[in-house]
């Protein structure tokens, strides 16, 4: 059995339960469109998947946005901004594989994705924790 494309470790975590339960799914989600592409699924399959992860993403961006505006988080600006760059650029994916314009889950996409998940959870993230943890949140 070969390793995941996205293995979670405790380096990830951002301090919150249910942050980090969305950052599992995440990389589950990653995972599962990563290895149905190795696998050669069809397109109906990589479909759902797709569509799981751009609700995925937009059901976890809320959840912390609506943290940063509960508590005052003074990075909220610029980490929506982040949030924002990244909904753009899977619902594009998604418009364009929709389209049949199947190269749009390459694996330079997936790549991109897997570096950007854990880039920002390890960076962005990691900079609400104290914050969040300050307000009680854990």
């Amino acid at each position: 059995m070969q390793a995941p494309f996205i293995t979670w470790t405790e380096k990830m975590s951002v301090g919150v339960e249910v942050l980090d339960a969305d950052h599992k799914r995440l990389i589950d989600l990653l995972n599962d469109l990563h290895d149905g592409i190795a696998a050669g699924h069809g397109t109906e399959r990589l479909e759902r998947v797709l569509d799981g992860l751009v609700d995925y993403v937009a059901t976890h961006f809320a959840r912390e946005e609506e943290l940063f505006a509960k508590t005052v988080y003074p990075g909220a600006a610029e980490h929506i901004q982040e949030h924002r760059a990244l909904t753009k650029l899977v619902k594009d994916v998604q418009a364009r594989y929709n389209q049949g314009k199947f190269e749009a889950l390459s694996l330079n996409i997936m790549n991109f994705l897997k570096d950007w998940l854990i880039e920002h959870i390890q960076g962005s993230d990691r900079n609400y924790k104290a914050h969040l943890n300050a307000m009680g949140i854990h």
